[in-house]
């Protein structure tokens, strides 16, 4: 959950609680990023499916487009986690109905410590490539809020789905993808019922792959 500190005169009162809530269990040490990789560029023939993450859940698959152009930090770090098994067996943790549905949290693969979800990540931070608008549909990292992070750093591995348009927070996060297929899953997963951290109460695991799903 990723803390922000965001204006009254931005959203309401309402609205703002929940961020603040959001943005609470992002908490990473903040190592240095990874660095940039040369030999790991895709080639022609494979740069469109590079760009596609497909993420299978028990309710069925998300496929993501990355934004390689405006994010290239953002889509590079995504990929490669995705290529590592990084995110297999993680969850989404985190649903909030008319908002958003956020994973990536490798201590969600713990089921028995709920309470540590949301506060993990890969030991680095990705610097902020913000710029992208926030849709429906849009995939944005998360971070650590303001106070601590007057960069807008972003979490090295969590993200979320936006459900609904969230203009609130354009200018605010770094949006570094799409969905291109599957917004009726995020739909399903953000309606589930959920305990008062907003953590779903039945497990929505995470296997993610490069490439579009095999029909």
């Amino acid at each position: 959950m990723l803390k922000t500190i965001l204006s009254s005169k931005v959203i309401a009162p309402f609205v703002c609680s929940i961020l603040f809530s959001f943005a609470a269990c992002a908490a990473e040490t903040n190592t240095p990023t990874p660095k940039e990789s040369t030999d790991m560029k895709p080639t022609p023939a494979t740069l469109v499916e590079e760009d596609i993450v497909t993420l299978t859940t028990p309710d069925g698959v998300i496929v993501i487009k990355l934004d390689t152009i405006k994010c290239p930090k953002h889509s590079e770090n995504f990929k490669k986690l995705v290529k590592e098994g990084f995110y297999d067996g993680t969850t989404f943790h985190r649903v909030i109905p008319g908002f958003m549905i956020q994973g990536g949290d490798p201590k969600s693969k713990n089921a028995d410590d709920r309470g540590s979800h949301g506060t993990g990540g890969p030991g680095y931070t990705i610097p902020a490539e913000i710029g992208n608008k926030h849709k429906r549909g849009t995939v944005s990292a998360a971070r650590l809020g303001d106070e601590g992070n007057p960069k807008r750093d972003s979490s090295g591995s969590q993200f979320f789905i936006c459900v609904t348009e969230t203009a609130f927070l354009d200018g605010q996060y770094s949006a570094f993808g799409e969905v291109i297929e599957g917004m009726d899953v995020a739909d399903k997963i953000v309606a589930k019922p959920r305990d008062a951290r907003d953590n779903p109460k039945d497990r929505v695991t995470i296997n993610a792959k490069l490439g579009r799903p095999k029909s």
